[in-house]
């Protein structure tokens, strides 16, 4: 009997979803003698045209990690999602747009002109920018075309289940390859992961007051953390309460805060509006005055609560200077 065929491919993200396959340690070995790995760029020497030349729903199962912001990745993102029986969104970027998203925050000019001509290491006198196609002698070079935004995995193809994290934990990656294997997985659309908070298994959470009191925000590099307490109860922004559990809380046993790279409960459905609305109800003040005060310390506020999520947020994307939506 023939074994399962999966892919693995890589749109718009760090690599860091790659990496965690090779993360698994020996436990690859098991997987690898379970599965035929048909697909894998990143690893092998494996080539569209393969991947094109293989029947529909030959794949048992596509992970694919990554946002989506070039007409290569939607064309592969459609091609897989043709080619698998099951596609799992792998990884923060391909399941809410993930720190890629952030992009969303500004407009095409706004970014090629940052990053062609103002930033500080670029030397570009000529004001080159990258074409979508150019003629030369032998013929027309071409490149992948970008998108006016980014967008997570399901708002450009169907979805089967989400593998949340940047990147998921080995946990998390061999709960979810063991439950395809075994033919237990969950109801379709179903996030891999345990519908609580990470407060569920933090170990400082015997130490959160009944009642949260913040008279100030304090960025990590400010302050000695106390290991032992809980962040809030410091001032430290973290956003344990509102996000997926999942991930060991790998950051907290670090003595640093949650990021929210896990994204949130099932119940929630814009998870920066659901964070900011759980810090601000534990802000220590009632005036308006003082409220701003407090507030104005969380420095960078769209990319505190919205890192991971933005492009998969109820806001998407900026709104253009006449009103209209940039995407």
């Amino acid at each position: 009997m023939s074994k399962p065929k999966i892919a693995f491919y890589w749109c718009a993200s760090c690599g860091g979803c790659e990496e965690s396959i090779v993360d698994l340690a020996e436990d690859l070995l098991t997987v690898t003698s379970a599965v035929d790995i048909v697909f894998m760029p990143v690893a092998m020497d494996f080539k569209k045209r393969d991947v094109e030349a293989m029947a529909d729903n030959e794949l048992a199962v596509a992970f694919i990690n990554g946002a989506v912001r070039t007409s290569e990745q939607l064309e592969m993102a459609e091609l897989l999602r043709r080619k698998a029986q099951l596609v799992i969104a792998y990884g923060s970027c391909a399941h809410q747009g993930g720190i890629p998203g952030l992009a969303n925050l500004f407009n095409m000019e706004a970014l090629l002109q940052k990053s062609y001509t103002d930033a500080p290491s670029v030397t570009n006198p000529g004001g080159t920018r990258p074409q979508a196609e150019l003629k030369v002698p032998e013929g027309i070079v071409s490149l992948p075309k970008m998108h006016d935004t980014v967008k997570a995995l399901d708002q450009v193809i169907a979805v089967d289940y989400y593998l949340p994290g940047c990147p998921p934990s080995v946990k998390l990656v061999l709960e979810a390859l063991t439950a395809i294997l075994e033919g237990k997985l969950p109801e379709r659309g179903a996030i891999l992961a345990p519908d609580l908070a990470i407060c569920h298994e933090c170990t400082r959470r015997d130490s959160k007051p009944d009642k949260l009191y913040i008279k100030e925000f304090k960025r990590p590099h400010q302050v000695l953390i106390d290991p032992e307490q809980c962040l809030l109860a410091q001032g430290v922004l973290c956003m344990g309460p509102v996000t997926r559990l999942g991930c060991g809380a790998a950051c907290l046993g670090g003595n640093m805060p949650c990021t929210g790279c896990q994204g949130p409960t099932d119940r929630v459905r814009d998870y920066g509006a659901k964070a900011l609305s759980a810090i601000s109800s534990n802000l220590d003040a009632s005036e308006d005055e003082e409220i701003v005060r407090l507030l104005d310390g969380i420095v960078d506020p769209a990319g505190t609560f919205y890192r991971y999520s933005l492009p998969a947020s109820l806001l998407h994307s900026r709104i253009a200077g006449d009103g209209g939506k940039e995407a």
